[in-house]
């Protein structure tokens, strides 16, 4: 019998991958094509278990993270710096800016159930987002491992009740859902539609987080066998709850009038045809799906940035502390206040999109080094990681086409 324990670095990345940028994602998915493009996010989740697995190997074998791993195999000044300022640009500072759209999304969730803020709401323009923040500084101020893991499965298994529940009550057309999820069907202007939705469950910082959480659980290689049933079960199960998501999106609006262009249009629309029930399930799973990105976005970007820096990872160190801190205010300041940074976004967008294809590439290279001996990769492993590095090159270019205005 599985026990609780036995969980944490999975379900992490599980909590930082869906996210109110995911609950969009999938919900225009589900809303303009219906159930035909749930395969997309099938074969998302088999290529994030793939990439999870190797930044799992790297944390267990080395005991150390992926930054410190970058760092100590980088012989070059040159490059070491290189991946210091792509890694600071998209990581650092990119999960500062969409720290800010996490704590929305929770906000709109916790608006919808508990409305406004007493006091604050005449202060601010989103006051849920300071209260929202101020629970994931708790969180991980704790600088305990356990607490910020048990705080996240919580967040999962809230996450899988509400969009599961959510998906269940719109009495879904079962035999799509099987064409679609097993099906390869491409509808007219999909394409980059399919491509966001591989980019909100494929991202950069969540190989970071994972490394570095699996080398602080386990002390041997002789546990991967544990930490691969954590991921192999995690991951999957965050994955059932984002292809919940398209499918409730496709059974209530697909073929309808209906625009959605934030994670709280969802929630509203689907009162009048489900409910109160649906409405509070679905604002019940974003208030979780943007609490636990804000906790996991800057836990990732302190371990990378740490990490390549030299720097302390002790989740109580002071450097540590910092990073995190900085990222989880400025994305509170962002979010209260009602700023919007278009042109930090547009750069986080740039170097997000270059620094996918080069995490990577580095993820496979070190797979392949003599430092993990017996646990190197396989044939079919490389064979699998240069496939995952072509559809990186792929959500790059897209990235940085919408980033220029190209698409």
């Amino acid at each position: 019998m599985l026990k609780l324990s036995q969980f944490g670095p999975g379900a992490l990345v599980a909590a930082a991958f869906i996210g109110p940028g995911t609950v969009v994602t999938a919900s225009l998915a589900g809303a303009n094509f219906g159930y035909a493009l749930l395969w997309a996010l099938l074969f998302s989740i088999v290529a994030c278990v793939i990439l999870q697995e190797m930044s799992a190997r790297i944390g267990l074998v080395t005991q150390a993270g992926l930054g410190e791993n970058i760092r100590n195999n980088l012989t070059s000044g040159w490059l070491r710096w290189l991946a210091l300022i792509l890694i600071f640009s998209a990581i650092a500072i990119g999960n500062s800016v969409y720290q800010g759209g996490n704590l929305s999304g929770a906000s709109l969730g916790a608006g919808e159930l508990l409305g406004p803020v007493p006091i604050l709401d005449a202060w601010l323009s989103n006051a849920w987002a300071l209260v929202i923040g101020i629970i994931a500084l708790l969180i991980l101020w704790s600088g305990n491992a356990r607490v910020i893991e048990k705080a996240l499965i919580g967040m999962v298994l809230l996450m899988s009740v509400a969009f599961i529940g959510t998906f269940l009550l719109t009495d879904p057309d079962w035999s799509a859902v099987f064409k679609g999820t097993f099906g390869f069907s491409l509808p007219t202007g999909a394409t980059l539609t399919v491509v966001a939705l591989i980019g909100t469950t494929v991202v950069p910082y969540n190989i970071f987080l994972h490394a570095s959480s699996v080398s602080k659980k386990w002390q041997s290689p002789n546990d991967l066998s544990a930490a691969r049933r954590d991921l192999f079960l995690s991951i999957p199960f965050g994955g059932l709850i984002s292809m919940a998501i398209v499918a409730t999106a496709a059974s209530a609006f697909f073929g309808q009038q209906v625009t959605i262009e934030s994670a709280g249009d969802l929630a509203g629309s689907l009162r009048p045809l489900f409910g109160d029930g649906a409405t509070y399930l679905m604002a019940i799973g974003l208030f979780a799906a943007g609490i636990s990105s804000a906790t996991t976005a800057p836990l990732a970007s302190a371990y990378a940035l740490c990490g390549i820096m030299g720097w302390s990872v002790n989740l109580r160190s002071r450097a540590f502390r910092t990073v995190w801190l900085s990222i989880l205010l400025i994305g509170i300041v962002i979010s209260s206040v009602g700023i919007k940074p278009v042109t930090v976004i547009w750069f986080a967008q740039v170097a997000n999109g270059i620094l996918l294809p080069v995490i990577v590439g580095f993820l496979w290279w070190l797979c392949q080094s003599s430092m993990l001996g017996n646990y190197r990769n396989s044939a079919l492993q490389n064979m699998l990681a240069a496939v995952i590095f072509l559809i990186s090159v792929l959500l790059s270019g897209r990235s940085l086409g919408s980033a220029f205005g190209f698409w």
